[in-house]
């Protein structure tokens, strides 16, 4: 006899619908009660349970979507309420750097993997791959409150992409360690003596290059061979004060918030998660200017739940779920429905909706020429060697 049917059984008995007295005679004692009852029990199973020598059908597993992810990017509640609402499971699998992301689909052609996460460099990489899943109004309905801008930055991309969060690149940095105010990528590239050892830079080539392009006055998306070579030697010069080339934790565990480190480049939105660690942490924007990011969610073309894929998609677009989001993970979202439910508090930080002087300031990447792309590599593998 199944759970259920004892449940049921015992449910009724409780609450006196089922009168055990009058259905199997009168009960003159407990142990005669008790009796009855066994065997009303009994009898139900005989026609519940299961034929001798025939196991319960076993019970389905459920269908699994695939999503890779940065670490500490998501509300793990929206994710249980879309397991229940359609009976699935979401297993999310991380990354903690841009190449390391790269390094995974490139290991198997894109596939093995159903949604993921995509900074607008990656994703046209997949897109030249053909890695990535045509994506519109129809499989994702919620795409209509996107704000149109962003979709307009690479038409082509975006027919295979839905806009996440946006954001920024910054410093933060221990306000009781380091003397005086940090003000720009200065601060950071030729530091005072008592940081040496003490410097975290994010291990990506694009990020890292960053401080020393906006420093020189270059672009971010600079093609220029001789100021490449300057940046080079900028950033070798500062070598002797990183500790590292990674990515602070965003946990009581972080190397910010135990004091080994006391400066590192993070996407704004985290500054807030680490302040909230400790208050000691304190962010600047650079005054010569940082990147601007935009993440975004695909589908892989090679999914073979692409459907569940869109829904996933959709669902985290619902104003109400996006806007939840993003004041969970603190970054902007590109959702203006969701905008609309934002609290106050979230749209008057300007680390997260950064002023217009930033905004000027800030550029996205760009593709490069693969002779660029190279020098980028090459640049990046001699600063980070033996720091990595």
């Amino acid at each position: 006899m199944g759970p259920d049917a004892h449940a049921h059984l015992l449910s009724m008995h409780r609450k006196g619908s089922l009168p055990m007295a009058r259905f199997f005679g009168s009960t003159r004692s407990p142990s005669a009660g008790c009796l009855l009852f066994f065997f009303a029990l009994l009898w139900a199973s005989l026609f519940i349970s299961p034929p001798p020598g025939q196991a319960a059908p076993p019970q389905k597993k459920p269908q699994e979507l695939v999503f890779l992810n940065w670490p500490d990017y998501m509300d793990q509640g929206l994710i249980r309420k879309f397991e229940k609402l359609h009976g699935v499971k979401v297993r999310q699998v991380y990354y903690e750097t841009e190449e390391e992301q790269v390094r995974l689909l490139s290991l198997t052609n894109g596939k093995g993997y159903d949604v993921v996460l995509a900074s607008m460099v990656n994703g046209l990489s997949y897109l030249n791959r053909k890695w990535l899943a045509p994506v519109d109004a129809d499989s994702v309905p919620n795409i209509r409150h996107i704000d149109p801008a962003w979709r307009r930055l690479a038409p082509e991309f975006m027919k295979h992409a839905v806009p996440f969060s946006w954001g920024t690149m910054g410093i933060v940095y221990r306000k009781d360690l380091v003397k005086g105010e940090v003000r720009g990528w200065k601060d950071l590239l030729a530091p005072q003596e008592q940081l040496r050892g003490k410097i975290l830079m994010i291990k990506d080539r694009r990020d890292a290059m960053v401080p020393a392009l906006k420093m020189l006055g270059y672009s971010v998306n600079s093609t220029s061979m001789a100021e490449l070579d300057v940046v080079e030697r900028t950033m070798l010069a500062q070598k002797p004060f990183v500790k590292k080339y990674g990515y602070p934790s965003l946990d009581k565990q972080s190397q910010l918030v135990k004091g080994d480190i006391w400066m590192a480049m993070v996407y704004s939105g985290d500054a807030l998660t680490l302040q909230e660690l400790n208050k000691n942490i304190a962010f600047a924007f650079p005054e010569e200017g940082t990147s601007l990011w935009l993440d975004n969610l695909v589908v892989m073309a090679s999914s073979s739940k692409k459907n569940l894929a869109m829904d996933f998609i959709n669902f985290l677009n619902e104003p109400e779920n996006a806007a939840q989001l993003a004041e969970h993970i603190f970054q902007a979202t590109p959702n203006l429905a969701a905008k609309k439910l934002l609290s106050p508090e979230h749209l008057r930080n300007t680390i997260i909706w950064p002023d217009e002087k930033t905004m000027l300031g800030s550029e996205l990447y760009g593709p490069l020429p693969p002779r660029v792309e190279k020098r980028y590599n090459s640049i990046f593998l001699k600063t980070s060697e033996g720091l990595r």
